[in-house]
């Protein structure tokens, strides 16, 4: 199973409490053991893949955690797979700096520069020049790629950010945002169907590259999270997870970017989707709502803590 990239939280351990976490990130947040993160390294895709983006939370307050992780990660895959860290960038130091790319790193994002950070891209300038003093390059400043470009090259590092139309999909109904009533009501805005959604993670879409995503140690489809896992990876393989819910139609609507098909195997009538969708706000909402009540399959039997337990709309 060639799997091109893992997006990997390893921590909910933060210095900010931004008022948009979809993880509900803060400090003293949840993070792995470093016995677990290596349990999870054994656990990951049989083959190499393109990319593991390693991130939280904020990754620098876990160091040891990160660079263990990172080592286990280059002894299993080692040449061919970019290393890469988002980090808001608060805790980034020259010494920190040089001691992630001593450690396999080969892509660094300062995924902060919007409103909802403390420091609103502040440190920008001071970062970038931090980044061209080590001999990384901005040229490809875009954390999203394209199917076929996830290849490793020289140490690079990127600029991003939050914002209500896209990163964070239009703000999740997740986390903080839920708390804080910041989450997008946009019936139309379909995160699914675009990289960091669920549109490919089964490997089934054309020119679109297969992601999964981990919280800590649970496997999802997307990084907003369904409302229950696919697995728990201290347990079980991702190779084995998927190959075991790949035939269910529920996934494979997911894996199309198509969550209004998500109770095709149920009976239930995409215009019944489509009206729920349209009654919650967001797709979201409905996709928790039917892997709740309608969802009958192949699941960790317990629920994930980043999604509503409530629906937030009649």
């Amino acid at each position: 199973m060639s799997i091109e990239s893992v997006y990997w939280v390893i921590t909910h351990n933060c210095n900010d409490t931004c008022a948009h976490c979809y993880n509900a990130s803060r400090p003293g947040g949840a993070s792995l053991s470093q016995e677990d993160a290596i349990r999870i390294v054994g656990h990951l895709p049989s083959d190499p893949p393109a990319r593991v983006i390693l991130s939280g939370g904020e990754p620098l307050t876990e160091r040891r955690l990160l660079l263990r992780t990172l080592d286990a990660l280059n002894d299993r895959y080692a040449a061919g797979t970019q290393f890469m860290v988002q980090t808001n960038g608060d805790l980034l130091t020259p010494e920190r700096l040089d001691e992630l790319l001593a450690h396999h790193v080969t892509r660094i994002d300062i995924a902060s520069i919007d409103r909802y950070h403390r420091h609103q891209g502040a440190r920008r300038e001071a970062l970038e020049a931090l980044f061209l003093s080590r001999g990384l390059t901005g040229e490809s400043p875009d954390a999203l790629v394209a199917k076929g470009a996830l290849t490793k090259h020289e140490p690079s590092f990127g600029f991003w950010g939050a914002n209500e139309n896209f990163w964070i999909g239009g703000n999740w109904p997740r986390g903080r945002a839920v708390t804080n009533r910041n989450w997008l009501r946009d019936p139309e805005h379909n995160f699914c169907a675009i990289v960091s959604g669920a549109i490919g993670f089964l490997g089934g879409v054309s020119g679109v590259p297969q992601e999964i995503a981990i919280q800590l140690s649970e496997l999802y489809p997307c990084c907003p999270s369904t409302a229950f896992p696919i697995a728990d990876l201290r347990e079980e393989s991702v190779d084995d997870a998927l190959d075991r819910i790949r035939n269910h139609p529920a996934w494979r609507a997911l894996d199309r970017g198509q969550p209004r098909e998500l109770g095709s195997e149920a009976g239930i009538a995409t215009e019944h989707a489509d009206a729920r969708i349209q009654a919650l706000g967001n797709v979201c909402l409905w996709c928790d709502e039917y892997f709740r009540k309608h969802y009958q399959g192949p699941r960790v039997r317990r629920e994930t803590q980043f999604v509503p337990l409530e629906s937030l709309e009649p």
